[in-house]
């Protein structure tokens, strides 16, 4: 994911252009590749006319969805007043609204949802499919069930960091990793460790932590976590090795899970794993220590009904230390595929 920043008029042709080379990667057509260009455009536009400057997160995406092409606009700005007014083209106030620009993004996309709150600032999730006719989700209840944002420090090319979620027929299972430092050496301990977490997938949590460690004794090592879901159970299995922060949030209670010390693949004096409740509506979210600790969604009204990755991205937005990777997992562990 690359993290294009957006502050004048002159840095909207670089935010195209991320779009157009990942378009290209991805092996889209042209007329994929021309609808991401002009969301990418468009979203960047707006950062500078309307949010005051932010940034443009630019990635693959793949889940129960589909998979293409995404952009995530955020910035700090007013917010928008009215959301609904705002995606009628034309409209366009000065308190920050988004004008002409978010109407056109809707129609390029294959999914679009906006989050803002007044004071807080606005952030934008737009999708293209590669499948051209995909549409978006119909319903909350077959909206995806996960989301991520994994941004490299500032200056580097690549991340450190590395997430995923996968679903089997019985459950889910998440892990994220931070290799030790950045830059290429901590992308190549990250994706060891998605590689070995692809193999032992089905393993109890411990023994993942446990081939983990063991596997990625030839990398600078990691930090590591691992949390799983059985569908139809009260409970989720959560376990660690170092710095990755695991956070059970209810409509009631948030619920903060336990790592021990250490670097996979150096030194775990001790791999163990734990159950924590977990009741329908609840979100796992998980990160690296570029996140700062000290987050709290309550100051995100309705926040909770959001995609998982806008989230993601808000707490990115908000939280990020600025000084190292950020990787934000964030999963609805109920929701079935």
């Amino acid at each position: 994911m690359r993290a294009v920043a957006v502050t004048e008029a002159s840095q909207v042709s670089e935010a195209r252009r991320r779009a157009s080379e990942l378009a290209g990667t991805l092996g889209a057509d042209e007329t994929i590749a021309g609808r991401a260009a002009i969301v990418a455009t468009e979203l960047a536009s707006n950062l500078v006319k309307h949010g005051g400057g932010g940034q443009l997160l630019v990635s693959s995406y793949e889940d129960g969805s589909g998979h293409g092409i995404q952009c995530i606009a955020l910035d700090r700005g007013r917010g928008i007043a009215n959301l609904q007014e705002c995606m009628r083209d034309g409209y366009s106030t000065a308190g920050g609204s988004a004008g002409a620009g978010l109407g056109a993004v809707q129609r390029q996309s294959s999914f679009m949802q906006v989050a803002s709150w007044p004071g807080v600032g606005t952030a934008l999730l737009a999708r293209i499919s590669l499948a051209q006719k995909q549409k978006p989700a119909a319903n909350a209840a077959s909206a995806p069930a996960h989301g991520f944002v994994c941004v490299p420090m500032t200056g580097e090319e690549v991340c450190g960091d590395a997430a995923q979620c996968v679903d089997d027929a019985n459950g889910r299972t998440l892990l994220v990793a931070d290799g030790l430092g950045h830059g290429p050496q901590a992308a190549a301990a990250a994706m060891e460790a998605m590689r070995l977490f692809a193999r032992h997938r089905h393993a109890p949590v411990t023994q993942i932590l446990e081939f983990l460690h063991a596997g990625l004794r030839a990398t600078r090592g990691a930090a590591v976590a691992v949390a799983r879901f059985e569908f139809g159970k009260a409970s989720i299995v959560y376990g660690g090795i170092g710095n990755i922060a695991g956070v059970i949030v209810g409509q009631q209670e948030t619920r903060r899970m336990i790592s021990h010390n250490g670097t996979a693949g150096h030194v775990a004096r001790r791999i163990q794993s734990f159950d924590y409740p977990y009741s329908a509506g609840g979100l796992v979210i998980m990160h690296s220590d570029g996140l700062g600790t000290g987050w709290s969604l309550d100051r995100y009204p309705g926040i909770l009904r959001m995609h998982p990755t806008l989230i993601a991205a808000i707490l990115y937005r908000d939280y990020s230390r600025g000084r190292d990777d950020t990787t934000v997992l964030v999963a609805d562990m109920g929701r079935r595929p």
